[in-house]
């Protein structure tokens, strides 16, 4: 896979020199690392905010320019960006319940009778992943956006969210 760097070097080797590894100080270093985050949710369209601890995995693995990729497994939550403050939280849910709402005939239900029918329309609408560019050490997001996991399932439960950076650093970036 071929990822493409500002300066021209693509992870691994490049002129000779490994880049992925042991790099003198002021050059730059490839990368590409997973995480991954757990927490408990409420269900029922129930919205976190991802962004500090998405940023602090930037922060933590010195990640300069690249992009972050933001991952729910599961076909009952989804990632997504929102402004994430009151209104909206409560916006956002009432227009998943106009769209996908409760109480129909999802055909899931004949088959496992779980009444979650409406949770799996909902995260497949909003989907199960964002990326999210990364300059100088912080996630390119406007003003009033967040990266968000939005948990529609029925009850609640133990959530875990992937969180892949990819990009470069340098070895001489120190960041507070």
């Amino acid at each position: 896979m071929f990822y493409p760097f500002r300066n021209g070097l693509t992870p691994g080797r490049s002129g000779g020199r490994d880049y992925t590894r042991g790099a003198e100080p002021g050059t730059i270093e490839a990368m590409r690392i997973t995480e991954r985050l757990s927490f408990e949710t409420r269900g029922d369209d129930d919205m976190r905010d991802l962004t500090p601890d998405v940023q602090a995995l930037v922060h933590r693995h010195r990640l300069d320019h690249g992009q972050v990729l933001v991952f729910v497994p599961g076909s009952t939550a989804a990632v997504t960006t929102i402004e994430f403050e009151p209104g909206l939280r409560r916006d956002l849910p009432a227009a998943l319940e106009r769209i996908a709402p409760r109480g129909l005939r999802y055909h899931h239900e004949d088959t496992w009778h779980d009444g979650n029918g409406h949770s799996h329309v909902r995260a497949s609408l909003l989907g199960p992943s964002i990326v999210v560019p990364v300059a100088e050490g912080r996630l390119l997001l406007g003003t009033w956006q967040q990266v968000v996991l939005v948990d529609s399932d029925n009850h609640p439960r133990r959530r875990e969210v992937v969180v892949q950076l990819s990009g470069e650093t340098r070895s001489d970036v120190g960041r507070e």
